[in-house]
Formats: C-alpha cells, structure tokens, sequence
C-alpha cells in the first residue's frame, strides 16, 4: 500500500489526464451529436412524411369534391327544367341546349340522361374523340349524340340515335332496332326513385368508352330521374402528382377492392374475355400486403423492404366511399438521414484527429494556473482558522500555500470576533452603529456613512454617520437619499448599483451631499470604498461607505489593496445578514400582530353588540401595564417590564378573548329570555291570538244558543283583558331587564297552566334531529290541549362526552358543567330572575375562556412568550378564588393577569354596544368596580392605582361618549374599596 505522505511515481501527470479526459469527451460528444442528428432528422422526416400523407389524402379529397360538387349542383338546376317531363323526343329535345352547355362545362361529365318510369330514355353525350364517334356510327362532324327511347301507346318501341354539330344543328338520324335497354332496370334509376335526394354509384367502367367513371342520379318530377355519367380519369393523374419516391405505391379503391385511380392509368383496366375494373391488390405486391393488414399499422414489411403506410377512408364516390392507401419505402424517405449520419461520423472522425494535438497542448497551458490558486487561497483564508501551521516545503507552490495559511488566521480571527459581536446584538439601531464602527476600525477609516433601503423600491437612505470614532447626527450634514441607478445619482453610487465594491476618489467639488463630511474631516480629498449589502438573495440591502483621508503616502495604497476590500466585504456580508434578520424579525412580528389584531377585530365583528371590546381591553390594559411600571408604589417597584414582557402583555390582551369564535353569535346576542335564532316571544304572542279568538268564538257560540247578550259580552271582555294583561306581563318578563320577585314567578307559573288547543302536528316540517328529541315522548292524538307555556323534553339538548370536562384535566379548569347544553324550555327560560340567560347559556358564554386557554397553549410561541395563556386566561378570574375558569386566587396570578381582569370590567361597564344594558357612566362603573375591590373580586392594589393615577379618566377621553364622563370623587370610591379608613 503506496504511503499517503509521498506519492505515487505510478500516477499519471495532470495534462495526461486532461487530454486523455478531453479526448474522450470530445469523441462522446462526437458520437451523441451524431446519434441525435440522425434521430432528429428520421423523426423530422417521418413527421414531414405523415404531414405529406395528409396533403395527399386532402388533395384527393378535394378532388373528389371538385369533380362530384359541381354536377350534383348541375343536377339540381336541370331537374327543375320542365322539359324533363315531356311527355315525346320532340318537347325532350328542348333539354338540348341546357345539356350541351352542361357537358362543354365539365369536361369530366360523360353523358346526361333522363329515365321515365314508362321505360322511356332521352341522353346526351358529348362525342369528344373519334374513338367514341366511330364506336356510335357517328358522323364526322358530330359533336353531340342524342339517344331517345320511347314507349308509344301502341306498344312498339322506339329507340334512335340524332347527331347534332356544335351549334345543335340536327345532322343525321338513326333508328335502333331490337333496342333492349331498360332504364327502369338499372341501379342508378331505382336508387333515385326511392330516394329523395341524390345518389351516386359505385364507380364502374363505362361500357361505350372504357373510362372508369360513377354515376349521379335525383328524381326529376313524379316519373323521371335525371342521370349524369362522370368519369373519374383525373383522379389518376392526381395520384400521380403525389409519387413521394421512384417506387412509391398509391392507389383509390372502393369498397370491393376495384382500383378507381392509380399513377399508371393503364393498369386499371382488365381487358380479358370483358372488360373490368383491376383489383387494387392485384396491381402490385405491396398492395395486397396492405391490404390484407389491420387497418391501424402504419409500417409493413414487404417485398423485402420496410414500408411507411397510410390508409383513410373518403366518404366520396359513392355509398360506401373510397379508400386510400399510400406505401413508401423506409430507405428511400429516409435516404438523406442515412447520408446525414455518415458524414456526421466522417466530421467527427476528422475533427477527433485534428483536436488530438490541440488537446495535448491545451492541457499542458491550462496545467499553469494551479500556481495561481496560491492567491486564491490567501483570498479567501476563512477556510483554515482551525488548523495548526503547516511544515515549510522545499516545494515552491506548496510553501507559498502553507505561508498564506498561516497569514489567513489574523484573519479568521479578526472576522469570527465581529461576526460574533453582531450576532449577538438583538436592537436594530444599535446594530447599525455596531457594524459601522467594526467596519470603521477594520478599514482604517477617518468617517463611515451607512445607507439602508427603505422599501420594495431601489432608493436608499442614510441611517448612521461616524467621523473620527465619534457618531453623528445625520440632519447636521443634509446628507440625501439617493437611487443608485438614477443618473442624477453620485458617480460611485451607480457604480454600486452592478458591482458589490466600488474604489474611488473624490475631491472636495466631486463630493456632492458629502462635503459637509470633508469639511469635518479637514480634508480636500478623500479615498471612497462603497460597498453593497446584499442578502442570500442579492437583494441590495444597503451601500456601507467608508472615508479615507487622502495623505498622498503609500500608506494610502495599502489601505486600498483587492485583499483588505475583501475582507471588507466579507465583514459586510455578516452585517448584511444580521440587518437583514433584524429587519425579517421585525416584519415577522408585525405580521403576527397584524394577524392578531384581525382576529380580535373578526370576533368584535362577529356580534354588533360587542364591536370593539377586543380592541379597547389592550389600550386599557397597557395603559394600567405603563402606570404600573412608572409607579414609585413598594406594591410595583419589581414591576419593570421588558420588551419581551411588555410584547407578551400586548399579544395577550389583543387575543384575551379569543376563544369567542367559538361561542354562538345567538348566545353572546341573547337580548331577550326566549331568544334564540329569533325571538320565541313571537308563537307565545299567537297562542294569546288563538285564546282571543276562541273567546270570541265562545261569545258567538253561546249567542247563537240563546245565552244573555250582555251578560256574554262582559264575560267574553274581561277574558280578552285579562289576555292582554298576561301577555303584557310575559313580554316584560321577556326583557330581562328587571330582577324577577318570587310573587312574579308564582304569575308566570300560574299563567303556563292555561292551555290552548293544537290541531295540527307539531312534528311535521321539523329537523330530524328536533324529531329524535320529540321522539321521546309518544306523540299525542290531535287535537290535544296543552300549556300556553311549555317545557318539552324536545327543548332539552343533550351535551356530547367530548364537552365535558374531567376533574382531573391536565389545564386545571375547575367549571361545573350544566347536564344539558341548552334548556330552551318557555316556562324554564321565563323564570330566569337576573338578565336573559339560563344556566346553561351562562356556561356556553364561560367556556370561552376554556377555548382561550386551550388555543393560545397550542400555538408555538417562543419562549419569551410562553406566559400569554396565563395572562389571557385569567381576566375572569376573582382574588377570592371564586373566578373561572380555574378558580384563581390573587396569589395564583400574574401582575398582567391581575391587570385584564380589570381592564376587561372596566370596558363591559362602559361599553355603549350592548343589548342587555345600558352604558354606564364613570362614577357608576367605578362604583360598581369599588365594591368588586371590597368583595375581593378585583386586585385592591391594581384599583387604587387605576383610580389614583386616573387611568380611568384617560381611558375615557378616548373611548367614552362624552356624556358618561361625570364626576368622580376618588376618596370616596377608595374609602367604598376599603382601601381608606
């Protein structure tokens, strides 16, 4: 095994290894680029080859639809001629012109015809060559052939040929004995007669001319359909446009395989014992691979080739359509990648060759530089603050690494001691001077300037001026803010804004807003190093400036040398971070406050009747917090709050409340006994209705009996009154706002045991939940006769297991849980002797404090903040211990705790936004708050404090309505606390 503290003579000297290394690399991309060129090009290829297929099948599309269109048209417009039912060759011949002119205009058109349903026949056709003239016995100067079958009454058919010149000058007439054809026989004819519209044969081979052609054919009147021949010999030429390469293979077929069109025309005709139409797969090899193949592939191999294949179907031409199918062969498509790939190969090969020496050299230059990493090294000298100084080196490159080491430690030393100051301090402004005096002291500076970028755009401000080891202030040297990339900026300042340092000097005209900085420098000239603070991001955070005096000496030049600009920067760089977190913590901390004051103001919005409450309690609280902390009171001498403290204070107080989201808007709004979502005072208000009305219906009834009209009437007045009079009674009782004496709820229960009748089933319409409830009880036989007000089981709403809270709860919550959640009984809720709501809904109000408790010990505070669930949690608790939800005792608390209790009563007193009371005024409120302090419900000593230094009052001049604020008399309020004899 080699030692590992002398090398290896088998190793390979480094330029060996480059060129070995850049051979091979060069070779590979050689080979790469060459495999993707020739696989780009074969898809490019195949690609263009499939978009080709395409034109290819729309050409022939539009072919077809170029040849068919146009005669379908004509045969719509000649259908209509009246001629076309006449009934002799005579009138028949006034379609002479019309069809003439017809077939001069599509050279495609062989002929036109009318059948008759009497089996009569009347066709024109064009005599364009002579083939065709000598076929039908034709004079020479024939252009036209009229053929005229008739079927007289007689019985005796008449069939004739006339020829007609170009001018439609009768020439000749020939009779046609023995004539055997029947128009009525023929498929054209009885596929027109049973469609309305159109029709078009399958394409066939004419069997005067030879022509592949089809034939279109439409009913014409009752009895006739009109018939037009069109040859399809274009269709051919077509395909052969399209031939991609020499042995290209493309043909149009119909449904039985006939080939229709193909390059070479004249294969498409079999001319044995008759004459037919070629099959499509007879006409090469290839083809009837195609063909006999699923219809999806679209590569073959035949005849000993790989094809590229294309099939599609054509809705034209008849029936059932066309087909066409196109084969190319792979190596001739592909004939150029092939050639492509070669010379690619035969490219790299050469330029392999030519670069072999050129990498050798190569490798040998860029060996060289290695010494310069002996510079790099000292550049960046954080890297070796740990290690011991190394052995000298008879190896020149390696001593002068190990020399560099060692002058990294001063260094290293020197930065892990300022990037350990500024990382402990926590201010932001003392920050700020903290990094311009390190900086100041390291670059041998006579003044520093710090520039800070204030917001999301580009301009920076001046933040801290140092001259001559002493900060100054910054509105004594009118120093501006600039944007860097402003042309109205300094010159090195836009320097700054592409580069991370600027060197420069300026002059005392060149200065701009720093001259008053050289006039207290006593100094016409100075050196400028401007250096950008950016972040992680390089995001520029800020310009740092330092001041040189400019002494002419070479001391100056020391100064400024790239390795101490380095380390400049690199001491900037700390800086700029811990600045940057400074300013992330800040941004932190005001986006939870922003959060939370959205919050309390979400749960004051939550209830119209509660607006502000959450917003009030902290203004309050921090004011008692700062009179308690300025007070010179024994009771608040160690009550010096921190910022941590007075942070956790104001977060408390903001979220104090914070579990109300939890709390039912109908509960916290309850204004009267019965109200729930609505107001149930409404359906008693009815039964009263029905009583009134079955008072006058027992008046009229006993009327209509015989009964004493006067006697009946005082009867049926004094029960209507006496209605009224309960009603009225039940409303007050409703409004909650008087105490309930026991002589009222004796009336009130007297009152529930008068009945009325219900007809109608009240478990009809109602939630299936409210029908569980009703469920049990069995439901009554109507009608039934039952109490005006009534405690139903169904009002009673059972509280869930997971609503309970166990004695033994790890949150110390001592509550005593009601059995039911709600009682919404009549009777139950009317008799309640103090404000609107039952115990039950007392308990919901309560458990606010619970949820509060319980989400402010889930959320992650750190641990400066970790007391907030204790100071937010204990504003309803009372120093006797009779609080809740823990049942505190004024030992168990917190100042701050002690501090919202009050600040909470404080602001419900004088709160104008509530439903169940009326605002208080000043002297009634702290009255009430006096007798709190002497039943030892509030902190005696929190209270002579609010009171003495008129906390109050303060807190009154700006939330109170100017009207509750009357006179207050302190001494007598203190003497009422029992904190004055």
């Amino acid at each position: 095994m080699p030692s590992p503290l002398h090398p290896d003579q088998r190793r390979f000297p480094l330029h060996i290894h480059i060129s070995v290394m850049f051979t091979f690399l060069l070779l590979l991309t050689g080979v790469v680029l060459g495999i993707f060129n020739y696989r780009q090009t074969t898809q490019i290829i195949l690609s263009s080859s499939e978009k080709l297929f395409n034109r290819i099948e729309q050409d022939v599309r539009l072919d077809l639809h170029r040849t068919y269109q146009p005669i379908r048209h004509l045969l719509s417009l000649l259908a209509d001629n009246p001629a076309t039912e006449a009934p002799d060759l005579e009138q028949r011949l006034a379609l002479l012109k019309p069809f003439s002119q017809s077939l001069k205009d599509n050279p495609d058109l062989a002929s036109l015809y009318l059948g008759y349903g009497n089996g009569d026949f009347f066709m024109v056709r064009p005599l364009r060559t002579g083939a065709l003239k000598t076929l039908v016995k034709a004079p020479e100067m024939a252009a036209y052939q009229v053929w005229s079958i008739e079927h007289p009454g007689s019985g005796q058919i008449r069939s004739q040929s006339m020829f007609f010149d170009q001018n439609l000058a009768l020439i000749s007439r020939q009779d046609n004995p023995d004539e055997t054809y029947d128009p009525r026989t023929r498929a054209w004819f009885s596929s027109a007669r049973s469609e309305r519209d159109q029709i078009t044969t399958e394409p066939y081979l004419f069997f005067s001319t030879h022509n592949v052609g089809t034939t279109l054919a439409r009913r014409s009147g009752e009895h006739a359909v009109m018939g037009a021949d069109l040859t399809l010999a274009e269709l051919s030429a077509t395909l052969a446009e399209h031939v991609v390469t020499p042995s290209t293979e493309i043909v149009l077929f119909d449904a039985q395989g006939n080939a229709i069109a193909y390059p070479d025309s004249s294969k498409l005709i079999v001319d044995d014992q008759t004459a037919r139409l070629t099959k499509a797969a007879d006409l090469s090899p290839t083809l009837a691979a195609l063909l006999t193949s699923p219809a999806e592939v679209n590569r073959l191999n035949a005849a000993g080739r790989q094809w590229i294949v294309a099939r599609s179907s054509i809705q034209e031409g008849g029936p059932q359509g066309l087909q066409l199918a196109l084969l190319v062969p792979e190596d001739e498509l592909l004939v150029d990648a092939y050639r492509m790939r070669w010379q690619g190969a035969l490219i790299t090969l050469a330029t392999l060759l030519l670069c072999l020496p050129m990498g050798w050299l190569t490798s040998r230059i860029l060996v060289k530089p290695l010494r310069a990493l002996v510079q790099e090294a000292d550049a960046i000298r954080s890297f070796d603050f740990n290690f011991p100084p190394s052995r000298r080196s008879p190896v020149l490159e390696v001593d002068q690494l190990s020399v560099s080491m060692a002058r990294m430690k001063d260094t290293l030393a020197s930065f892990f001691q300022i990037t350990d100051s500024l990382s402990a301090e926590t201010r932001f402004a003392p920050l700020l001077q903290r990094v311009l005096f390190e900086t100041v002291k390291i670059g041998q500076a006579q003044a520093g300037l710090l520039y800070l970028r204030e917001s999301d755009d580009d301009r920076v401000e001046p933040h801290a001026l140092v001259i001559n080891g002493s900060s100054q202030a910054l509105p004594s040297f009118a120093i501006q803010g600039h944007t860097p990339q402003d042309p109205q900026s300094p010159q090195w300042m836009q320097q700054l804004s592409n580069a991370n340092n600027v060197v420069t000097s300026l002059g005392f005209e060149e200065a701009g807003d720093l001259q008053k900085v050289l006039l207290a420098l006593e100094c016409p000239r100075v050196h400028l190093i401007g250096i950008r603070l950016h972040n992680r991001h390089n995001e520029t955070v800020g310009l740092l400036i330092l001041l040189l005096t400019d002494s002419g000496t070479q001391d100056d030049l020391e100064k400024l040398r790239p390795d101490r600009i380095a380390f400049l920067q690199a001491v900037s760089g700390a800086a700029a971070v811990s600045i940057e977190s400074q300013r992330l913590q800040a941004k932190q901390k005001q986006l939870l406050d922003s959060f939370i004051q959205l919050l309390a103001g979400a749960i004051d919005a939550k209830s119209p009747y509660t607006g502000g409450h959450c917003q009030r309690v902290p203004e309050l609280t921090l004011m008692l917090a700062q009179a308690a902390a300025a007070s010179q009171d024994p009771a608040f001498s160690s009550y010096r709050p921190t910022e941590d403290e007075w942070e956790a204070l104001h977060i408390a107080a903001w979220l104090h409340d914070c579990g109300k989201v939890t709390t039912p808007e109908y509960v916290v709004d309850k204004a009267t006994k019965l109200e729930t979502l609505n107001d149930r005072i409404h359906e008693i208000r009815t039964r009263f209705e029905v009583l009134k009305r079955d008072a006058w219906i027992n008046y009229w009834q006993a009327i209509t009996r015989g009964g004493d009209e006067q006697h009946l009437a005082q009867l049926r007045n004094a029960n209507l009154a006496a209605l009224d009079d309960d009603f009225a009674f039940i409303a007050r009782c409703n409004l909650g706002s008087e105490a309930m004496a026991e002589a009222d709820l004796q009336r009130l229960n007297t009152i529930a045991q008068r009945t009325w009748t219900r007809t109608l089933d009240d478990r009809l319409g109602v939630s299936w939940e409210e029908n569980r409830r009703q469920a049990r009880t069995p439901a009554p036989t109507l009608p039934v006769s039952e109490p005006l007000l009534a405690d139903k089981p169904e009002h009673l709403l059972e509280r869930a297991d997971s609503e309970l809270i166990p004695a033994d709860n790890p949150w110390g919550f001592k509550l005593d849980v009601p059995r039911y959640k709600y009682n919404r009984g009549e009777l139950y809720n009317l008799s309640i002797t103090r404000g609107t709501l039952t115990r039950e809904e007392r308990y919901i109000i309560n458990h606010h404090m619970v949820q509060t408790i319980l989400m402010l010990r889930h959320l992650p505070f750190p641990g400066h903040l970790n007391n907030i669930a204790e100071i937010a949690g204990g504003h309803h608790e009372k120093m006797d211990g009779t609080g809740y939800p823990k049942r505190l005792k004024r030992e168990d608390m917190s100042l701050p705790a002690r501090m919202m209790a009050i600040a909470d009563i404080f602001e419900a007193l004088t709160a104008a936004d509530r439903p169940y009371k009326k605002a208080k005024s000043l002297s009634e409120a702290l009255g009430i708050m006096a007798t709190m302090c002497r039943d030892a419900h509030i902190d005696a000593e929190l209270f002579g404090l609010f009171i003495n230094d008129e906390v109050y009052l303060q807190y009154a001049k700006r939330f109170l309505d100017p009207r509750q604020i009357d006179a207050v008399d302190p001494s007598s309020l203190l003497i009422k606390a029992g904190l004055m004899a």
